[in-house]
């Protein structure tokens, strides 16, 4: 029973995913969706049944890409043969209004048929009775004299009313000649009915005529113009009269239009808003009279869309001329961003009325955003550098002018705003505003791009940090570097502050800014379902995570470029000699002077480097001591493990003409111990400083048992080495006076019989 298990939990495994191992078209992953014997729940429960949890979700993520995929996949197909859809729709319209027209011929050729008929049967009736046939042809002659009258009556009263432009009533009229001309009781001749045909045509296409130069009128209203368009229907001439109510709306949205001129860029917003005000408003006025006079029949609506479609598509080049062409190329983000937004914001109230215009607007305003927003990555970078050219890297809070301070109170900038350099200043503040313009542009999905610009110009500005700590000439071929020149950062303080301006950025700057984006895109989404959501929220922290991760990389080699500095000047001197040599753990053992056992200078110096930049950090890093630590940590660190990897150093220790002795290893010893305790103490030792330290200790204790001598017994007790540090440290800190080495008791032979002992 395990076995068959197992066996059906692998089966469905692969029933799950082999629409994503395998290479299947589109079609092909949905066939199985497409089968007219599909159910969805023995899909789901033959499926699901033997897998994990993890697993029903892989596969619930699965299907909703899917869904995602087909609805784009439809969304395309219609949009690449809508122009067909459109032209058949326009061709049947035309074939409909044809057949009507061969109707009414047809019925009007019968009409005259039957009449010449009628005629012809009267005049071949016997003539037996000679008074009734008088009486008859009196009684014809006296309905043709009434017929011609009322024909009179009815062309003088149509004259009228159509010279009065009493439309209603001149449509009541013809109703009325129409339905006497197909009554089979009228006592029309056929001449007299040919005329009245005539006369009605004539007089249908001069009133046609009458309301379409009204319709074209600058005066005319709105009501009018239904009014118009209306009767132009009920003339019959539908199609007619559609095309004739949207030309009306075009031209009046032409003449208003021309009110309206871009008066440069500054203004570009205002014009930009007035103008889609008024495009989108038209094209909603237009929508609502095709709604009301024609209903939702398939071909005024085709016509509809195309013209939509159009008025849309030169809104988005006028917007594209006179806005956003000239801001984009330069990169003045923020005004292209707000007309594009404005557009899509006044677009998108159509959706209700049925007209999804965005994807035309998007078509035509993506590529002038993309444009705007690199140019304004390049421009955040060029900014920067100018910047950095100068800076003191002093840090200060920001200027309360700043857009992303808008008019908040000092009180409150100083507990929100952290104290940065002045370039670093102007790179935040530049980010910050860029994923401000960014954000309500969600749905032309940019944030993506957004971000790997700002990960660019921080990778950038890293490299200027770099370039500006002392003796950076070997960085200059840093990935991403660029030949910028870069204030140097001489003294300490100012080094850390370079550390400062990197931390502060990708801790929480620039994850703020990132913010912006995703809080956009969750409040775009309140309307989506609650699966995407979900999905949405597990992989939002995800990628915050990962930008995290990718930013503190970059501040890793900046902190790395500082720590190597640092470590250079302690080990090397200026005149390119070295200060952690071998010779002054090899020169000990041949002097005949006495020693005073104490810290070797070089180590002196490292901690009061290591101490300098603690307390300076502390000042700088508040509320980020974590870092401070790691960055003593590095330091450190990267001393010792270049003395542990110093090849030179160990060659002459181990294999030199002169051996290590005693008096050699218990110095060598004590700097090590001293190492310990100061890091010990700062709280930035780190277990595999203790390693590397214990493991060069037994180095060197190694290379002096190579001489033939017992190590342990010429060692003190651990104890005099870390009284001896203790006391070091506190003379160097100035808590002991410089004779308090005087207390410290000499390594004795007890002790030392003592060490060895052990």
């Amino acid at each position: 029973m395990a076995m068959m298990d197992g066996g059906s939990f692998s089966s469905s495994i692969g029933d799950s995913i082999d629409f994503e191992e395998k290479d299947l078209s589109l079609s092909d992953k949905l066939k199985v969706f497409k089968a007219s014997a599909f159910d969805p729940d023995s899909y789901v429960t033959n499926r699901c049944r033997h897998m994990s949890e993890k697993e029903i979700r892989h596969l619930c993520h699965y299907l909703v890409d899917l869904r995602k995929a087909s609805a784009e996949e439809m969304r395309k197909s219609v949009y690449a043969n809508y122009a067909a859809f459109i032209r058949t729709s326009r061709e049947i319209s035309n074939l409909e209004g044809q057949l009507i027209a061969l109707r009414n011929l047809l019925s009007t050729r019968a009409a005259i048929v039957h009449g010449l008929a009628e005629g012809i049967n009267v005049d071949s009736l016997s003539s037996s009775d000679a008074s009734t046939q008088d009486d008859r042809s009196n009684h014809g002659d006296n309905d043709t004299a009434n017929t011609e009258s009322w024909l009179g009556q009815f062309i003088e009263k149509l004259e009228v009313l159509l010279a009065e432009k009493r439309v209603d009533e001149v449509l009541d009229v013809l109703d009325e000649g129409e339905n006497m001309a197909k009554s089979k009781q009228t006592t029309l001749t056929p001449l007299a009915l040919l005329s009245l045909q005539k006369v009605i045509t004539e007089q249908k296409q001069k009133l046609a005529a009458q309301l379409a130069e009204a319709s074209f009128q600058p005066s005319v209203s709105a009501a009018e113009l239904r009014s118009a368009v209306q009767a132009l229907k009920r003339l019959g001439d539908g199609p007619r009269a559609h095309t004739l109510m949207l030309s009306s709306h075009q031209q009046k949205l032409h003449g208003n239009m021309q009110g309206l001129r871009p008066s440069g860029t500054s203004h570009g917003v205002a014009y930009s808003a007035a103008l889609s005000q008024l495009v989108f408003s038209t094209i909603a006025q237009a929508t609502n009279d095709s709604l009301t006079l024609f209903d939702d029949e398939p071909s005024y609506s085709s016509e509809l869309v195309t013209w939509a479609v159009n008025q849309t598509e030169n809104f988005a080049h006028l917007i594209k001329r006179y806005v956003i062409a000239s801001p984009a190329a330069s990169g003045c983000l923020r005004p292209v961003a707000e007309s594009v937004h404005i557009s899509l914001g006044h677009c998108s109230l159509l959706e209700a009325r049925g007209l999804a215009l965005s994807p035309v607007l998007l078509k035509i305003f993506k590529p002038c955003v993309e444009q705007a927003l690199y140019a304004n990555i390049k421009r955040i970078e060029q900014c920067t550098a100018a910047l950095a050219a100068a800076d003191d890297w002093s840090l200060t809070y920001p200027p309360t002018g700043s857009r992303s301070l808008g008019t908040a109170s000092l009180a409150g900038v100083i507990a929100s705003q952290p104290k940065l350099s002045s370039s670093a200043h102007r790179f935040n503040t530049m980010v910050q505003e860029l994923c401000e313009d960014i954000s309500p542009l969600e749905i032309l999905q940019l944030s993506e791009q957004t971000l790997e610009g700002v990960m660019q110009v921080f990778n950038a500005y890293i490299s200027m940090l770099i370039k500006a700590l002392p003796g950076s000439v070997d960085n200059e071929n840093l990935e991403g570097s660029v030949n910028r020149i870069v204030r140097t950062a001489e003294t300490e303080p100012e080094q850390i502050a370079l550390l400062a301006n990197a931390l502060l950025l990708a801790d929480e700057l620039i994850p703020r800014a990132a913010g912006k984006l995703s809080s956009s895109q969750q409040s775009n989404n309140k309307t989506d379902d609650t699966s995407k959501r979900s999905t949405e929220r597990q992989s939002r922290p995800v990628e915050q995570r990962e930008l995290k991760r990718r930013l503190q990389r970059l501040v890793d080699q900046l902190r790395d470029s500082f720590c190597r500095q640092h470590a250079l000047e302690l080990i090397f001197l200026e005149d390119g000699g070295v200060r952690l040599s071998p010779d002054m753990y090899l020169n000990m053992d041949g002097n005949p002077e006495e020693i005073e056992w104490f810290p070797s200078p070089v180590y002196q110096e490292m901690f009061g480097k290591l101490t300098r930049i603690a307390s300076i950090a502390s000042d700088m890093f508040v509320g980020r001591e974590r870092f401070a630590t790691i960055l003593l940590m590095r330091l450190t660190e990267t001393i010792i493990l270049w003395l542990s990897e110093d090849q030179t150093f160990w060659e002459e220790i181990e294999q030199g003409p002169r051996p290590l002795g005693p008096l050699g290893l218990q110095q060598f010893y004590l700097d090590m111990e001293f190492v310990i305790l100061f890091a010990s103490q700062g709280r930035y030792l780190s277990r595999n400083l203790q390693q590397v330290i214990k493991n060069i200790i037994g180095r060197a204790i190694e290379a002096v048992a190579a001489s033939k001598i017992d190590p342990y017994s010429v060692l003190p007790e651990d104890d005099w080495f870390a009284e001896v540090a203790q006391i070091a440290i506190d003379m160097l800190t100035g808590k002991t006076q410089v004779g308090g080495m005087e207390n410290v008791s000499s390594p004795t032979a007890s002790s030392v019989l003592s060490h060895g002992s052990n």
